[in-house]
C-alpha cells in the first residue's frame, strides 16, 4: 500500500434524509406547537371573538331593534345576523382579520426561529440531518397550518354561536339574490380558505424577523408592530397609490364571495400580493438563515 494511500482520509457516506424523516420532523413541529400553552390561549382568545360578538348582537337585538342602532356600524355582514346566524361566520372573519388573526400568526412566525435560538436548541435541531432549508421549510409550513386552523377555530365557533342564537336557513348574497342554506356553507368555507390565505404574506414576514434575532419576544413584537404599521398606512388617503402594495391592503375582499356571481377581480390580487409577499419574504429568511452564524 502507498503512503498516499496510507494516509489518505476515510471518506464518509453523508446520507440524506429521508422523506419519512421530513415528515417526522413536521409532525414533531405542529404536536410541540400545538402544545404550548401560548398557542392554546390564542387559539382560545380567537374562539371567543365570535362568542362575545353573538352575544352582543343578541343582546342589543333583543327588543327588535337592528344591530348598531341601525346606523350602518361594523363589518358589512352585521346587519344579516339576525335573520341568519351564518352570516355571523362572515362577521368574526371580518372582525378579525385586520388585528386578531395576523397578530396570532405574527407571535407563532416571530417565534419559530428566534425561539429555537433564545431557548438554545436551534443549534441541537441543525445537528439533525434535517439541514436549513429543510428546518426552515418546516417551520413556515407549521406557520401556514396554525393560519389554517387559527381560520377554522374562528368560524366554527362562530357557526356554533350563530346556530344556537338566531335562526339558520336560506341567505340573501351582497347581490340581492337567494341561495340556499349548504350553497351559503360552502361558500362560508371557502372564505375561511381565502382568509387563511391572505396570513401568507404575514407568516413569511414575522419568519424572516425571526430569522434576523435571537429573541423570541423583540421577532414577535417586531413582527405585530409591523402589522399595525402597515394597518395604520393603509388608512391615509394621502397614500393610495402605495396602498395595494400593502399586504393586507385586499384582506376583506373575501366579501366578493357573497356576490352573486362571485366577483373575482380582488380575491385574485389579494391572492396574487400574498404570493409576492410570500417569496420575497421566505427568499429573504432563506438566504438570511442558511448563512447565519448560529452558536447557541
Amino acid at each position: 500500500m502507498s503512503q498516499a494511500e496510507e494516509t489518505a482520509a476515510p471518506v464518509v457516506a453523508v446520507r440524506a434524509p429521508s422523506p419519512l424523516w421530513t415528515f417526522g420532523l413536521l409532525r414533531s413541529e405542529l404536536v410541540t406547537t400545538f402544545r404550548r400553552w401560548r398557542t392554546i390561549a390564542l387559539l382560545a382568545v380567537l374562539a371567543a371573538v365570535p362568542i362575545l360578538v353573538g352575544i352582543a348582537i343578541k343582546i342589543e337585538t333583543g327588543d327588535g331593534s337592528a344591530p348598531g342602532g341601525g346606523g350602518g356600524e361594523g363589518p358589512a355582514f352585521i346587519a344579516q345576523i339576525t335573520n341568519n346566524g351564518l352570516f355571523l361566520v362572515f362577521t368574526a372573519l371580518a372582525a378579525t382579520l385586520p388585528f386578531f388573526l395576523p397578530m396570532a400568526i405574527g407571535v407563532i412566525a416571530g417565534d419559530a426561529i428566534a425561539g429555537e435560538a433564545n431557548a438554545g436548541t436551534l443549534r441541537y435541531l441543525l445537528v439533525a440531518p434535517a439541514g436549513r432549508t429543510r428546518l426552515l421549510l418546516t417551520k413556515y409550513a407549521t406557520t401556514m397550518a396554525f393560519c389554517l386552523v387559527a381560520t377554522l377555530v374562528v368560524a366554527v365557533s362562530a357557526l356554533a354561536v350563530g346556530a344556537l342564537l338566531f335562526p339558520l336557513g336560506e341567505l340573501t348574497t351582497i347581490s340581492g339574490t337567494r341561495i340556499s342554506f349548504a350553497d351559503g356553507l360552502a361558500r362560508a368555507l371557502f372564505i375561511a380558505l381565502l382568509v387563511a390565505a391572505s396570513l401568507i404574506g404575514v407568516a413569511a414576514l414575522g419568519l424572516f424577523i425571526s430569522t434576523l434575532t435571537n429573541s423570541g419576544i423583540a421577532a414577535m413584537a417586531t413582527t405585530v408592530g409591523l402589522l399595525i404599521t402597515v394597518q395604520i398606512l393603509d388608512q391615509i388617503p394621502q397614500l393610495h397609490a402605495l396602498q395595494p402594495y400593502f399586504f393586507s391592503h385586499y384582506w376583506l375582499s373575501f366579501a366578493d364571495v357573497m356576490r352573486d356571481p362571485v366577483y373575482w377581480d380582488d380575491i385574485v390580487r389579494n391572492l396574487g400580493l400574498q404570493g409576492l409577499y410570500a417569496a420575497v419574504f421566505g427568499s429573504a429568511a432563506w438566504a438570511r438563515f442558511t448563512t447565519k452564524d448560529v452558536t447557541t
